[in-house]
C-alpha cells in the first residue's frame, strides 16, 4: 500500500515539475498521460485525480478547451509580441490558444518579436465574442536588432553640439511611433541614402519614443529603381546577395552530368517527358510522362529535379539555403534560394539536355487511387517546355498549336483526364478548393506599375497541381509508413473560436453546417464553398474561411492536413526553391542507401535536425508570403495614385466597426471610413460582421456590391481610400446648395451695398440743396428713408 502512495506522490511531484518547466504551455489530459506514460487503467486514474486536486488547489488551471495549464495567479504572462501599424498588437503566449490583444497604448515599447511580460486587464467575454486583453509590463528580450529606413544628416553645428550625426526615418509602418538618431562609429552617408542601421539602445520603457544606432550598411538612394522593393526586403530580412563562399561553390559545381553521376539511376530519357509552367519560368524542377494503359489504368512519372546531389549537407550552399528557407517572388523579380548557376542551370529540367532527378512513379487506377508507386533516383530529358497559356490553348481546340505539337496532343489529353479523376476523388474525400484571385502586376522597365491582371487558373494549373499532390502524398505515406525521421507538410485543425465565428458569420448568406466547430470536418466546408459557387460573394467567403483556418506548416509529425483532408503529405516536389524539398529529398537518398534500420541515438539525432529546418523553413515561409504581400500592396497603391476621382464597382470585402474595406475586380483594396459614410448613421454589429442604419435600416455587408470613388492613395503606408458613390453626390449636392445659399448672400449683399449707396448719394444730395434748411419737406424724407432701411434689414435677417 505504501509503495502505491510512494508512486501516486512520485508522479504528482512530476506533474507539478512539468508544468513549472512549461509555464505557458496547456496540455490535453491524452497529451499528458503519453509524456508521464500512464498507460494503463490505474495510472492513468491517478493522473486524472492528481490532475483534478491540483486544478481544486489553484496550482493549474482547465481552460474551455479542455486543457490543463499552470495557474498564474499573479495575473502575468510571457508570450511573443505582434506589432500592428495602427499602433495595437498581439501576445501570443500559447500557440494552441488564441492571441491576447494589446490595445494602443499599452504595447509599451514592445517590438515585433520581443519576449514581453504582460499583465491581463481585460477577461475574455463569450457574450460579446471578445477575447483577453493586457498590457506590456515587461521586455524580457528584444529581437529587433537591425531596421531599416531613410538617412537624414545634421548640419555641422548640430554634429558638434549633439554629437549624433543625424536621423533615420524608419520605413516599417510599425516602426512609425519611434525615433531613430545615429550615433558615431558607423557609415556616414549622403542625405536620402536607404540604410540599415544595428540598434545599439532601445526606447525606455515609458520613457521618450526614441532608439540610437548606428549604420552598418548602405542599400542606395532611395529614388533609385527598384530601391523601394529592397526596402521591404531589407526591412524583413531576407537577404538579397549570395555570400562570397557560395557564389564560389556554386562556380565549382559542373554545367553536365558524367557517367558517374548515372550509376543506380533509373534512365527515362528515351520517355516521352514534358515540362508545364509560366511563361516567364527559368526554375524548372517538375516534368511529367504519363502512359494510359489498355485495362484504363494510367502509370504516371513525377520526375523532381534532384537538388540534393548537387548541395551537399552542411556545404556553405546548403547553410544558405537553410537561412533562406525559400525563394521570395516579388512583383518583377525573384530573390533565389539557390545561386542562378544551380536554380536557373544544372538542376533546372531544360529541354533536350540530361538532368538528375528523384522520381515518384504512380500506378493510378480509374478512382483515382494510387494502388502501386515506386521511388528512386533517375535521369530525364525533358522532351518539350510547355507553357500554361499554350497547354490551356490546346485544350481550347487551338488548331495552330494542336498541329505544332501534335506529337503529345495525345498524352496532353491522358493528363487532363486523370486530372478529372484525381480532382473527383479529392472532392469526395472532403479537400477544399480555395479558389482565390492572384494579382498580377505589371510593371515598366522603371519599376512603375502599368496593369494589374488577374490571373486566372485553367485546366494546365489545376492538372499540374493535381499531380503534385499525388506525388507529395505518395511519398509522405510512404516515410510515415516506415516510421523513420521525416519532415511532413501539416495544417492543423481550425481553432475552435474562430471557426465558430467563421460559421455564424456565414449564415448571414443562408448558409448552415452542422456539427460544432471544434470538430468540423473539411468535407463540410467544401460543401459550404459549393453553395455559394457563382455568387458575388464567392471569394469573400472563401477568404474568410482560409483566415478562419490555422497556418500550414513544417513539422516531424505527420498529423495530417486538414485543407487537403489527407492524412499524410509533404513538400518533395519543389527543392530548387524550398529547403524542405530538398531535405525530403536528401532523406529519400539517406534511406535508399541505409535502409530503415537506426539507433535510437541516430533516431534522436536526426528528429532534432530535422524539426530545427521545420521551424526555420516555416518562419522564412511566413517572411516570403510578407514580402509578397507587401509589394503587392505598395504597387497596387502606385497604380492607383493617378486615379484619383474616378468611380469603381467593388465588393465589401471586409466590415469592422470604423468602416468596410472594399475591393476592386483588379484586387486592389482600400477602406471607406465610416465617418465618411454621410447617408445615415451607421451601427456595427459584430456577430454578423455588418453595418446597419439607425434612420434607413440600410445595410452594408460582406459580398454586397457597391459603387465607389477613389478620393486618397498613400503609398508610404499602403493606404487607399474611397467613399461611396453615393455619399459622393450627397456631397456634391449638399456644396451645391452651400453654393448657391452663398451666391445669394453674396446678391443680397451686393442689393445692400447698393441701396447704401444709393440713399447715401441722395441724402448728400438733399443736404447740398437744403444747407441750413431744419424742417423742409427733406427732413421728412430723410426720415422715410431711415424706416425703409430698417424695414429691409429685418426681411434679410
Amino acid at each position: 500500500m505504501s509503495e502505491i502512495k510512494d508512486q501516486y506522490s512520485m508522479l504528482e511531484q512530476s506533474v507539478k515539475d512539468y508544468f513549472q518547466e512549461h509555464p505557458q504551455e496547456s496540455f490535453l489530459v491524452k497529451e499528458l498521460s503519453q509524456i508521464f506514460q500512464a498507460d494503463d487503467s490505474t495510472s492513468f486514474k491517478s493522473l486524472v485525480k492528481i490532475l483534478a486536486a491540483l486544478e481544486e488547489a489553484n496550482f493549474l488551471v482547465l481552460n474551455k478547451y479542455g486543457r490543463f495549464g499552470l495557474k498564474n495567479n499573479k495575473g502575468k504572462l510571457q508570450g511573443i509580441f505582434r506589432a500592428n501599424e495602427r499602433g495595437f498588437g498581439f501576445v501570443t503566449v500559447d500557440p494552441s490558444q488564441p492571441d491576447i490583444f494589446i490595445p494602443k497604448g499599452s504595447t509599451a515599447t514592445a517590438m515585433e518579436g520581443d519576449l514581453v511580460v504582460i499583465k491581463i486587464t481585460k477577461k475574455a467575454n463569450s457574450y460579446s465574442d471578445r477575447g483577453e486583453e493586457a498590457q506590456v509590463v515587461e521586455i524580457i528580450e528584444r529581437k529587433t536588432t537591425q531596421i531599416v529606413g531613410i538617412f537624414t544628416r545634421y548640419s555641422s553645428k548640430d554634429i558638434n553640439e549633439r554629437a549624433d550625426y543625424g536621423t533615420v526615418a524608419l520605413t516599417d509602418n510599425k516602426l512609425a511611433q519611434y525615433e531613430c538618431v545615429i550615433e558615431a562609429g558607423g557609415l556616414f552617408p549622403v542625405d536620402g541614402t536607404v540604410v540599415i542601421v544595428e540598434i545599439t539602445s532601445y526606447p525606455d520603457l515609458g520613457g521618450k519614443p526614441v532608439m540610437k544606432g548606428v549604420i552598418t550598411k548602405e542599400i542606395g538612394y532611395k529614388d533609385e529603381v527598384g530601391m523601394d522593393i529592397l526596402t521591404i526586403l531589407y526591412q524583413l530580412g531576407i537577404p538579397t546577395e549570395f555570400p562570397e563562399a557560395v557564389l564560389e561553390e556554386a562556380k565549382r559545381t559542373p554545367d553536365t552530368i558524367s557517367a558517374q553521376d548515372l550509376e543506380g539511376r533509373q534512365d527515362f530519357r528515351k520517355d516521352l517527358t514534358i515540362t508545364i509552367d509560366g511563361a516567364d519560368a527559368k526554375d524548372l524542377d517538375d516534368a511529367i510522362s504519363l502512359t494510359k494503359r489498355p485495362d484504363e489504368t494510367y502509370l504516371l512519372g513525377v520526375h523532381i529535379a534532384d537538388v540534393s546531389h548537387y548541395v551537399q549537407e552542411n556545404s556553405a550552399m546548403d547553410q544558405e539555403a537553410f537561412e533562406r528557407g525559400t525563394s521570395v517572388y516579388v512583383t518583377d523579380r525573384v530573390v533565389p534560394m539557390l545561386p542562378q548557376r544551380l536554380s536557373n542551370g544544372i538542376c533546372s529540367l531544360h529541354p533536350n539536355e540530361d538532368r538528375l532527378t528523384m522520381t515518384c512513379q504512380m500506378e493510378i487506377d480509374q478512382s483515382g487511387t494510387v494502388y502501386s508507386y515506386h521511388l528512386f533516383p533517375s535521369v530525364i530529358e525533358s522532351d518539350y517546355r510547355m507553357t500554361y497559356t499554350d497547354v490551356n490553348a490546346i485544350y481550347d481546340g487551338d488548331k495552330a498549336l494542336r498541329d505544332k505539337y501534335h506529337e503529345i496532343v495525345p498524352m496532353l489529353e491522358d493528363m487532363k483526364d486523370l486530372h478529372h479523376i484525381l480532382e473527383r476523388r479529392r472532392k469526395e474525400r472532403g479537400a477544399i478548393d480555395f479558389d482565390t484571385h492572384e494579382a498580377k502586376i505589371i510593371v515598366d522597365d522603371k519599376g512603375h506599375p502599368i496593369d494589374i491582371q488577374v490571373r486566372e487558373r485553367g485546366v494546365s494549373e489545376r492538372l499540374i497541381e493535381s499531380f503534385m499532390l499525388s506525388a507529395n502524398e505518395t511519398v509522405a505515406k510512404h516515410h510515415d509508413n516506415l516510421h523513420v525521421p521525416f519532415i511532413y507538410r501539416i495544417h492543423e485543425q481550425p481553432n475552435e473560436d474562430k471557426m465558430q465565428r467563421f460559421l455564424e458569420f456565414i449564415t448571414a448568406f443562408g448558409i448552415s453546417i452542422k456539427g460544432s466547430s471544434d470538430s468540423i470536418s473539411p468535407k463540410k466546408l467544401q460543401k459550404a464553398l459549393e453553395q455559394i459557387k457563382g455568387e458575388a460573394y464567392e471569394a469573400v467567403v472563401s477568404t474568410m474561411m482560409l483566415r478562419s483556418m490555422k497556418q500550414a506548416k513544417y513539422d516531424i509529425e505527420p498529423s495530417g492536413h486538414f485543407g487537403l483532408a489527407s492524412r499524410d503529405y509533404t513538400h518533395f516536389t519543389s527543392p530548387i526553391r524550398r529547403y524542405p524539398d530538398l531535405i525530403v529529398h536528401r532523406m529519400m537518398r539517406y534511406y535508399f542507401k541505409h535502409g530503415k534500420n537506426l539507433s535510437q541515438e541516430q533516431i534522436n539525432g536526426l528528429e532534432a535536425r530535422l524539426q530545427e529546418i521545420a521551424d526555420q523553413s516555416s518562419k522564412m515561409e511566413r517572411k516570403a508570403v510578407t514580402a509578397e504581400r507587401e509589394t503587392d500592396a505598395l504597387k497596387k497603391a502606385e497604380f492607383m495614385q493617378d486615379k484619383i476621382g474616378q468611380s469603381f464597382e467593388a465588393v465589401i470585402s471586409s466590415v469592422t466597426k470604423f468602416g468596410i474595406f472594399v475591393e476592386l475586380p483588379n484586387t486592389v483594396e482600400g477602406l471607406i471610413h465610416i465617418s465618411h459614410m454621410n447617408s445615415d448613421y451607421y451601427n456595427f454589429v459584430e456577430s454578423h460582421l455588418l453595418l446597419i442604419g439607425e434612420r434607413t435600416g440600410r445595410t452594408f455587408r460582406i459580398g454586397d456590391k457597391v459603387k465607389v470613388k477613389l478620393v486618397k492613395v498613400d503609398s508610404d503606408s499602403r493606404q487607399i481610400d474611397f467613399i461611396l458613390e453615393e455619399d459622393s453626390q450627397l456631397e456634391t449636392a449638399r456644396q451645391q446648395v452651400f453654393n448657391d445659399k452663398k451666391m445669394n448672400q453674396n446678391s443680397n449683399s451686393s442689393k445692400t451695398a447698393r441701396a447704401k449707396s444709393g440713399k447715401k448719394q441722395s441724402g448728400q444730395i438733399s443736404k447740398e440743396k437744403n444747407k441750413g434748411k431744419k424742417n423742409g419737406p427733406s427732413s421728412k424724407n430723410g426720415k422715410k428713408n431711415k424706416k425703409a432701411k430698417r424695414s429691409f434689414t429685418i426681411r434679410q435677417k
